[in-house]
């Protein structure tokens, strides 16, 4: 055991001892994430901040901002008047709206309301502000004048015997007209068809998943490049020559690079799970499976391509390649579901396919890690195909 862990701890000073390791480790996985899942969380309230300044203070100002809120188009703001001029003097607003003093029921009764909407010059989403204003107050409006028309249709049936009168009915009408409007059907009926999409993609969760299997599978696949430099620069056979035995060599190599590919992915599920806010923590022991076998996956391929190519060179170039090439056929930058089905097919003798797959049954479609058994079994299928095929090619020059 202490010669394999001699070869574990030689093998990670020698990968970290540059900054471009910890570019590739974690800078850019985390980075790549990020831009293909379009963003870290929910997303955010997209709609035009307008600034609201409620001098009246009044129920019917109340009612105004409890409608502009419900609004598609803007989100209303309050604040004060200073703070409310020097936002939008300093163009850090689109719209300011003022509701002035005296805006209130008696006002709207007599048709005199008034606001006040500064607009920024030659702004669209000033221009979306004000009609999103200017269907609030129609709104408001409409009701008054069914109560005025109600008033005056029955003032000419029979006069009101006093003004008292003609208010009380007046406000029995808006009242009656305000709760209609409000239990007035849509015009536009929505339906929802009731076909289940093919289809199960979350951008987040997705990105999340299949950047850690392409981040986490190049080097592991490197270790090809790996053996090749030491059987090129001719150490490999000075350690062979030492008291180690060939499967203590490869046994130390291999440990090495999956304890970093494990440690990596760990950091990675940290980060989709704080910063992205995924259900990467919601079967661990499934997780644990899948991360294991999918590294001893990817391990092995690195450890029999490291058998065929003749250069560091030549295994560098290959195991990029190998490792880009499996990842998008697999699905880690694109659904599945995206490919014609032959091809779909055709994937499934790529361990990022199941990898893949695996994954997104824990973080995405909820699935306990017994549903991820097959997967896992097909991975430790071909880390065992892969490791025997390189052990028996295994050469030292």
């Amino acid at each position: 055991m202490k010669k394999i862990f001699a070869i574990t701890f030689r093998d990670l000073r020698l990968r970290f001892t540059s900054f471009t390791e910890w570019l590739f480790f974690l800078i850019l996985p985390i980075l790549f994430t990020l831009i293909l899942s379009g963003g870290t969380g929910p997303q955010a309230d997209t709609r035009i901040e307008l600034l609201v300044v409620d001098q009246a203070q009044t129920p019917l100002s109340a009612e105004l901002l409890t409608t502009l809120e419900a609004s598609e188009s803007v989100n209303p703001e309050l604040t004060d008047l200073d703070d409310g001029e020097q936002k939008f003097d300093s163009r850090e607003v689109s719209a300011l709206l003022i509701i002035p003093a005296g805006f209130d029921q008696p006002a709207l009764e007599s048709g005199t309301l008034t606001l006040e909407l500064r607009q920024q010059p030659n702004n669209l989403n000033a221009l979306v502000a004000q009609r999103a204003v200017q269907a609030v107050i129609s709104r408001v409006g409409q009701a008054v004048d069914i109560a005025r028309n109600s008033v005056a249709e029955a003032e000419a049936i029979r006069p009101f015997e006093s003004e008292t009168a003609r208010q009380a009915y007046f406000d029995t009408a808006l009242e009656e007209a305000q709760t209609l409007l409000a239990e007035a059907p849509d015009r536009i009926s929505e339906s929802m068809g009731n076909t289940a999409d093919q289809i199960e993609y979350d951008p987040r969760a997705n990105s999340s998943a299949g950047q850690l299997i392409t981040w986490v599978f190049i080097p592991l696949i490197a270790l090809s490049e790996l053996f090749a430099s030491e059987r090129q620069a001719g150490t490999l056979r000075r350690i062979l020559a030492t008291p180690t035995r060939k499967g203590t060599y490869i046994f130390g190599t291999i440990f090495g690079q999956v304890l970093i590919a494990l440690a990596q992915m760990a950091l990675l599920v940290g980060f989709g799970i704080l910063v992205m806010r995924l259900n990467w923590d919601q079967d661990i022991p499934g997780l644990i499976i899948m991360l294991v076998a999918g590294a001893l996956a990817a391990a092995a391929f690195g450890t029999m391509l490291g058998t065929f190519v003749k250069t560091a060179a030549q295994a560098q170039g290959l195991s990029i390649m190998f490792g880009m090439v499996m990842a998008l056929m697999g699905g880690c930058w694109y659904p599945l579901e995206l490919f014609p089905e032959v091809v779909r097919n055709a994937v499934k003798i790529l361990p990022t396919t199941w990898t893949m797959q695996g994954l997104l049954d824990l973080v995405l479609r909820g699935q306990p890690w017994t549903a991820i058994l097959p997967e896992a079994g097909v991975l430790l299928g071909f880390a065992a195909v892969f490791f025997v095929v390189g052990i028996w090619r295994f050469k030292y020059e």
